[in-house]
């Protein structure tokens, strides 16, 4: 006889066959089984002859790494996709046809960025976005391998964009199709698979979110460790123009704009703001860039130099950037004020779902597409933050499983 098992009664599916039967398969057997064997979200098990029997224990086991498989096999295809950075348009037309195969029905595309909502969209319910980005950067000259080559090799998949952020963007499908045809949820879903993020460019998400119904909060899927990233710090870049008068070296003339750049460059080297950030420390400028002059003979009228400033929480960037201006005498401009310092409240249901999940909080460094988003939101994703943009980029499988399984979790926790 056949059961034919609805969507929400998965999870007590794996646990029992967890405990009952499958104690030695461990972890992996939980996102092969979640993961669905038909593009309705409904799983079949033959009882009689798959549990009973131990051809039939091994005929699931095929079953469920076949299911695994998709995601794998998506990851893949994205790696020999090309995608740089506003250059994404091959990896926007797989993943659209991809989302319109698997029985999506609102697949919705915008330059190359692709977004769905679950099928039973309501808008008087909250909404949840899932975020990643499907653009990379290129290669680093270190490659020893085709980084287009999607090689797996001892429990890893190796490639441009594996990590950051290929493995993310297929767990967050993932996700989002096993909850896709759910009638009874709290919140809705929106999946958006965006561009530009590497180069914070406006064609990415940007771009999008004008086009996106209120967003409640999100999860944005950058390589983490699957552990919560709860602020991250903003970016500002900073040119600056000090200003002299130009002479002749050999006599007393001209005013050396290098001298009066000095000192500032020695204020911005050892000012301390006042407000420091539980999770950063304080405000970090540096000093990245200069130049001046044009021949040794000439007394420079103008240097200009770069600064490098990561603000937090703590601080506004306007905030910061007025406070540089009232301390120094050079011309400073911010090329962007768009990449914002982000965080989410330690309370937010989120994150009590993630630490009751056992997990991990801390502040990124490092900025992502969360910087430019309004609403509270939370960066956690599959792979290592260590391992982007670094030559023989790769993530394991397992990451891939663990990764797919956890934002299940974390999202059926809050949608029941």
């Amino acid at each position: 006889m056949n059961f034919f098992i609805p969507l929400f009664y998965r999870y007590l599916i794996v646990n029992l066959l967890n405990l009952l039967i499958f104690s030695k398969i461990t972890f992996i057997v939980a996102p092969y089984l979640a993961s669905g064997l038909s593009r309705n979200n409904i799983l079949i098990i033959n009882y009689d002859e798959t549990i009973r029997s131990c051809a039939g224990l091994q005929e699931l086991k095929k079953i469920m790494n076949y299911c695994f498989m998709k995601w794998t096999n998506l990851l893949k295809k994205l790696i020999s996709t090309p995608s740089f950075s506003r250059e994404e348009d091959k990896s926007a037309d797989l993943l659209y046809n991809f989302l319109i195969a698997e029985g999506v029905m609102n697949v919705s595309r915008e330059g190359n960025n692709v977004w769905a909502f679950n099928r039973f969209f309501n808008p008087e319910k909250p909404t949840i976005l899932l975020n990643s980005h499907h653009d990379t950067v290129r290669p680093n000259p270190a490659y020893s391998r085709d980084p287009f080559e999607p090689a797996e090799e001892d429990g890893k998949i190796y490639g441009l964009g594996s990590n950051d952020a290929g493995a993310s963007v297929v767990a967050l499908a993932a996700a989002f199709l096993h909850f896709y045809n759910q009638v009874d949820f709290r919140y809705n879903l929106c999946l958006a698979l965006t561009a530009e993020e590497e180069v914070s460019g406006r064609g990415g998400i940007e771009s999008l979110l004008p086009l996106l119904p209120e967003i409640d909060f999100a999860i944005v899927g950058e390589p983490t460790l699957m552990q919560m990233a709860v602020a991250e710090r903003g970016l500002m870049v900073l040119d600056c123009l000090a200003r002299g008068k130009a002479g002749h070296a050999a006599r007393e003339e001209g005013e050396n704009s290098i001298y009066k750049a000095l000192k500032d460059i020695e204020w911005f080297r050892n000012y301390r703001f006042a407000r420091v950030s539980p999770l950063f420390g304080a405000v970090k400028m540096s000093v990245t860039v200069i130049g001046a002059g044009s021949q040794h003979n000439v007394v420079p009228a103008e240097c200009r130099f770069t600064v490098d400033v990561r603000t937090t929480e703590c601080y506004t960037n306007q905030e910061v950037l007025s406070i540089i201006r009232e301390n120094v005498d050079c011309e400073v401009l911010a090329r962007s004020m768009r990449l914002k310092p982000s965080s989410i409240s330690l309370d937010h249901p989120l994150v009590k779902i993630g630490l009751e999940m056992g997990l991990n909080y801390y502040g990124s460094p490092t900025t992502s597409d969360q910087a430019l988003l309004s609403c509270p939101s939370l960066k956690m994703g599959v792979g290592d933050s260590a391992r982007s943009h670094t030559a023989d980029e790769y993530v394991y499988i397992e990451e891939i499983a663990k990764g797919i399984e956890q934002y299940k979790t974390m999202l059926y926790k809050l949608l029941q």
